[in-house]
């Protein structure tokens, strides 16, 4: 139930009293964590996290049993051993977190908090993409058995770029010693540290208090926020989000496509029906060298790279009588033209004939990983070239959604760092 007021706008981040691993009870800090929940899509990247340390995070984000219901009391008992087990701890007063993150020149920081909910009609916590009904469906049964909040969203907003207000206090934040430091195995070096001075906290709250933030990375899990806030009508814990806010005026986030693979289509069949439609050549490789080509053809219009079959094929120049017939025409210029929505609203839905369901369908940030499946499975990879931010926020000021995984902001913060119990308040 969100007991906020109309004078109540804006962004209003409280402490909470983390959840967080005792490094000495665990392997190494790096060794528990993992990507966030979406990003773990194939199973021998879930096997090498389990096997990486028997603690690790995903054994709670993405337990593995027979059934839905099993999979989740399976992670609340797991979760409710590692507390008894002193795996898992409280700290023993409520914080926000200052968090880091660097890989070379690649630096981000940001706040985490608990995040007082909001509506899409308040236009505080703006979303930009649609949302898959079964994966809200299954987080919310997650989030409900466990009562907690396994992995914070990542959430940006902009300041005028001074060293003002959440600026400030992260730069002084950070000249302390962090609570935790450590390096995952993809180069990113992760350190946190506890806010709990009261005058800062302050300062952040009124920093904060008239931004609005756009949704970069977690939809799905926003939307189970919202979900299981409805579901609990007295005031309370549900009434708040776990969430990493970051200031792109300051850190500003990288955006990658998120790539589909098109199970039981082989590439032959997805050529043979783009005949007529769009112009198909094939681009020389590697991997790389056909990205070059994309992007260079994104930069005049809708394209796409095709592969699966060993090779790499460029699809653009769509026809312009199949986009009038196909793309709906009651939404912004800059929606109309969007990859994704040519992707979907054409390609998939009229010339493909595919339906937006998950055996038929899978989301796929890697792209390596997209042409290596494709090409095991005879199926199609479509690459897709990234959306510009400015065009994101855009839309979503105006409550335009894009289609649902049409960006991957990053970096995203590593699972396993810091959580939120619901029953602790």
């Amino acid at each position: 139930m969100n007991t906020r007021g109309p004078a109540d706008k804006g962004l209003h981040l409280f402490p909470f009293r983390g959840l967080r691993y005792v490094p000495e009870r665990v392997g190494s800090l790096a060794a528990v964590t993992s990507p966030p929940y979406d990003v773990v899509v194939r199973p021998d990247g879930l096997l090498h996290l389990e096997s990486a340390d028997p603690h690790n995070i995903v054994r709670l984000i993405l337990p593995q049993a027979d059934s839905a219901t099993a999979r989740h009391e399976q992670a609340a008992a797991t979760l409710q051993r590692w507390l008894a087990e002193g795996i898992l701890a409280p700290d023993s007063e409520p914080a926000l977190y200052v968090y880091e993150q660097r890989n070379g020149e690649i630096l981000q920081r940001g706040v985490v908090g608990a995040l007082a909910l909001s509506g899409p009609a308040e236009g505080i916590v703006l979303p930009h993409e649609d949302v898959m009904a079964h994966v809200v469906e299954d987080r919310a049964d997650l989030m409900r058995t466990t009562a907690a909040h396994l992995e914070p969203l990542l959430l940006t907003y902009r300041s005028d770029g001074d060293a003002t207000g959440a600026t400030a206090v992260i730069e002084r934040t950070i000249q302390c010693p962090p609570l935790l430091a450590t390096t995952t195995e993809d180069g990113f070096s992760h350190r946190l540290w506890a806010v709990t001075d009261a005058a800062d906290r302050a300062e952040i709250e009124r920093d904060l208090a008239g931004r609005q933030a756009l949704i970069a990375d977690g939809h799905h899990r926003w939307a189970t926020y919202l979900r299981l806030q409805r579901e609990h009508t007295v005031p309370g814990p549900w009434d708040f989000g776990l969430v990493l806010l970051v200031d792109t005026a300051r850190y500003p986030l990288r955006v990658r496509s998120i790539h589909r693979l098109l199970h039981g289509l082989p590439v032959r069949d997805a050529l043979a029906a783009l005949d007529g439609l769009f112009r198909v050549r094939t681009v020389e490789g590697p991997l790389p060298r056909a990205l070059d080509a994309l992007a260079a053809a994104a930069a005049e219009g809708n394209a796409f790279l095709l592969a699966g079959d060993g090779a790499f094929h460029l699809a653009d120049r769509p026809d312009q009588a199949l986009l009038a017939r196909t793309v709906p025409a009651d939404r912004p210029a800059a929606w109309r033209t969007l990859d994704a929505t040519v992707l979907h609203s054409a390609l998939l839905d009229h010339v493909w004939r595919i339906p937006d369901d998950p055996s038929r369908i899978a989301y796929i940030h890697d792209t390596a990983a997209a042409v290596e499946q494709a090409e095991r499975h005879d199926s199609t990879a479509v690459l897709m070239h990234p959306v510009r931010e400015e065009v994101v926020r855009d839309l979503a000021r105006q409550g335009v959604t894009m289609p649902r995984k049409s960006t991957s902001f990053g970096p995203k913060p590593a699972t396993g760092l810091v959580l939120r119990s619901l029953a602790l308040g």
